[in-house]
């Protein structure tokens, strides 16, 4: 059997953050990928928060194929036939270092694997691995479909159904209410439009959350992204509540039924679909992460269950990054050890205790439980439009005071009981 020194299984932002901080370590690291290129496989389209990674990688960001720095942040509750939007402009958003940037991850990821590959890591495209190879309890390799390789390490970073974590004995059962469904469009529009239509300057960018009936009271929301030159448009819909929902609706109309709507028809006026794609989101944040470690493993990203929708946002593209690079800094100290045993690579988890990321996840470790309350995707969303259109409203009566309009609003909206249970609620993050 042939050897490595480390064996990292998935070329998305973990597994390549991994190999970028493996790269100079005199190691021989491979990264198989089963997809034809880095990226090829990932549907993931959205946004990246910079802050929390230049710490972990701070030379990576000057060339990086990023799309546009996000200086306006828009959401908005959407009701049966109204609608209210919230803006921010922010001078800070619109200042080097930008705090955050749209990205497309197949251009992206391509980019990283090359970039590692020029620093000495074997990127390997188009190999599946179909299992772990085990000496008693400790993981020495991964089986592919046409040979066996040994090595002292290896890295899971197979995504959020880890089969790796699973094949380790280092994942509990998944249970649908950990996880929401995301699919989305990528629409090509010309730069100058995007700009005009939003009101941006040159190369700045928005992200528009939406939340309300266009998930018909399931638990999830919409979103849209500014690219240079396209938008990403989906839907993210939580697993449970899905198959909960009777009568059965499929759910590719959701997304045509949100396009419909007025507020979103006139953004992508004239656009046209370059992509469609869906995938798994977790939901279940601090409470579905497994063992993150074992006797010659170390689980990174998604696999690892690094994901958390923090209701205003959802982050795991940072979690991947920093995971990655944490999992390759502790097989650093392995190495110059000797020792890849569970005792040594434990520090792992202490590093992501220490990190952002298990901080971020403790402060929100409550966020699943509000997300199960079909009121925050129907009744606040209709409520609150219903609200804002009763004050701008001018007809042929005269008009009420606006004093009374909005109390006679919340009294009968917002106070009473489940409305202040809901509060308590939200008080938990």
């Amino acid at each position: 059997m042939d050897k490595v020194d480390v064996i990292i299984v998935g070329g998305g932002l973990a597994g390549l953050s991994c190999a970028y901080e493996l790269a100079d370590s005199g190691m021989t690291v491979i990264v198989l990928e089963r997809g034809d290129f880095s990226g090829s496989k990932n549907v993931t389209g959205g946004r990246i928060y910079l802050g929390p990674l230049r710490h972990y990688l701070p030379n990576l960001w000057k060339e990086a194929p990023l799309e546009r720095h996000v200086t306006k942040e828009l959401i908005t509750l959407l009701g049966d036939a109204n609608s209210t939007t919230f803006e921010l402009y922010s001078d800070r958003f619109n200042q080097e270092p930008y705090p955050s940037y749209t990205i497309l991850r197949a251009k992206f990821d391509r980019w990283l694997a090359d970039l590692v590959s020029e620093k000495g890591v074997f990127v390997i495209p188009q190999k599946n691995v179909n299992d772990l190879i085990k000496e008693g309890e400790k993981v020495i390799g991964v089986k592919t479909e046409d040979e066996e390789i040994g090595a002292d390490c290896v890295v899971a970073s197979d995504g959020i159904l880890s089969f790796m974590a699973e094949k380790a004995g280092l994942r509990k059962p998944f249970q649908p209410q950990h996880f929401a469904l995301g699919f989305k469009e990528v629409i090509a529009l010309n730069s100058n439009i995007i700009e005009d239509r939003f009101r941006l300057g040159e190369k700045e960018g928005a992200a528009q959350l939406f939340v309300g009936i266009l998930t018909k009271g399931i638990m999830g929301g919409g979103f849209l992204y500014t690219n240079q030159e396209s938008l990403s448009l989906g839907i993210v819909v939580g697993i449970h509540s899905l198959n909960q929902r009777e009568p059965r609706e499929e759910i590719y109309k959701f997304l045509d039924e949100f396009k419909g709507r007025p507020e979103i028809k006139n953004l992508i006026k004239g656009g046209e679909v370059m992509e469609y794609s869906a995938h798994l989101i977790s939901e279940g944040g601090i409470h579905t992460i497994p063992k993150v470690y074992g006797n010659g493993i170390l689980i990174t990203g998604d696999a690892a269950g690094l994901g958390l929708n923090m209701l205003v946002t959802v982050r795991g593209m940072e979690y991947a990054m920093a995971s990655g690079v944490l999992a390759g800094r502790t097989i650093k100290m392995a190495k110059e050890k000797n020792d890849f045993s569970a005792s040594t690579l434990a520090n792992y988890e202490k590093l992501l205790n220490e990190s952002f990321i298990m901080r971020e996840m403790s402060q929100y470790q409550n966020t699943l439980s509000i997300l199960e309350n079909k009121r925050l995707f129907s009744k606040y969303p209709q409520a609150i439009s219903d609200l804002f259109e009763k004050v701008m409203r001018v007809d042929e009566n005269p008009k009420e005071g606006l004093y009374k309009t909005i109390w006679e609003t919340v009294k009968k909206d917002f106070l009473n009981f489940e409305t202040f249970k809901d509060w308590l609620q939200f008080r938990k993050i």
